[in-house]
């Protein structure tokens, strides 16, 4: 019973002094427990994301013109193949009027000469039965099967005739068609520049203008982002995704990786990125619009219900710093770490459940061996 007592009178000694050594060498380190959890590795985008279109185009008519109509606004829905912009084309109209109706006696024409050679093929069919009786004679019957065969090649010469008139129509219609502006695309109109009256025409060869309409097809987002060299061999179509965007502030958007750009894109002297394309699956993705700047977060693997410490309690040697809850002696141990991400990291080996590490493993005098009290 004595050397119990004297015991505890000793223990109780010792901690009094790693106490008053702790406080007279003012090391104060803040703490945080080993837990258990699940731990997700990931990597982002070196800079912004853009939420962009699967197709968008800018489209200008082929022609160049004067604006007489336009048939949409800003923020319209279009259907694929309906007009959204026409030049003046008053002349080309008319030519195109004159070519149908160019076509139409053509083809009234065709018919003409077709029941004329019809005929005469009777006259002649009916001469030839008479002259075997030797009503018709020779003569006859040979002037009338000409005039068939004459008439009969005119019939065919006329329906030729239409063909080209129909070519001429189509060449009209194209004419005109280059003054118009069709939707590709169903989509929404993203912008228009132009106004009635105003002259546009299609850029020149090298030379960049702004396009008539900026159509977006946005029933098709994805989010395009810039990962960097060093991560993008990790990175596979297919792998999981969070989309985080400043315009929705505390929401991220479940998706994943649809593709993997297969080159290098060199933005910066020092920075060498690879360009990945996430698509959204997220039920709410309708409010996404195209040019929201995003993040993306790629999950490019999972360890469920492990333990795990803050990353920034873990040195480059892969050691960390034990230290009792209520404070006192610091321990260094080596331990072996499995996923991590930019928060925790996984512990396979060298710590166990309910024991603490030191967190500010940078502050001066934090070493093993070290008192220190803990930072409430």
């Amino acid at each position: 019973m004595k050397k119990l007592v004297v015991g505890l009178v000793v223990l109780a000694a010792v901690t009094v002094y790693w106490l008053r050594s702790a406080e007279r060498s003012g090391l104060v380190v803040r703490i945080a427990p080993v837990q258990r959890g699940d731990v997700i590795a990931s990597v982002s985008n070196t800079r912004a994301g853009t939420v962009d279109a699967c197709r968008r185009a800018g489209i200008t008519p082929a022609s160049g013109g004067n604006i007489t109509a336009l048939y949409v606004d800003d923020g319209d829905e279009v259907a694929e193949g309906q007009l959204l912009l026409e030049l003046w084309n008053a002349d080309l109209k008319a030519q195109l009027t004159l070519a149908q109706r160019d076509a139409d006696a053509a083809k009234a024409l065709s018919r003409q000469a077709c029941v004329t050679a019809e005929v005469a093929r009777h006259t002649a069919s009916r001469l030839q039965t008479l002259q075997k009786t030797h009503v018709a004679s020779r003569d006859a019957v040979e002037k009338a099967v000409g005039e068939a065969d004459s008439a009969e090649a005119a019939c065919v010469a006329a329906r030729e005739a239409i063909k080209v008139k129909q070519a001429a129509v189509q060449a009209a219609e194209a004419a005109v068609q280059r003054t118009q502006l069709y939707a590709p695309f169903a989509g929404v109109v993203a912008e228009i520049n132009g106004e009635l009256g105003e002259f546009v025409t299609p850029s020149p060869v090298g030379v960049a203008t702004p396009p008539s309409i900026d159509l977006i097809d946005n029933s098709c987002l994805y989010i395009l982002a810039p990962i960097d060299e060093v991560d993008a061999p990790q990175v596979q179509a297919g792998m999981d995704a969070w989309v985080s965007l400043d315009a929705f502030k505390g929401r991220r958007f479940a998706g994943r990786v649809q593709r993997v750009a297969p080159y290098v894109l060199d933005v910066e002297k020092q920075s060498r990125t690879v360009d990945v394309e996430a698509v959204i699956e997220d039920p709410d993705m309708q409010v996404l619009l195209p040019g929201y700047s995003a993040d993306v977060e790629i999950i490019i693997g999972e360890s469920k219900s492990v333990l795990y410490v803050p990353t920034s309690a873990i040195t480059e040697q892969s050691m960390v710093y034990v230290i009792p809850a209520q404070g006192g002696r610091i321990e260094q141990r080596e331990v072996t770490t499995g996923l991590r991400n930019w928060q925790q990291t996984e512990i396979t080996a060298g710590l166990s459940d309910g024991e603490f590490v030191v967190r500010s493993i940078d502050r001066d005098g934090v070493e093993d061996g070290a008192q220190a009290t803990v930072e409430q």
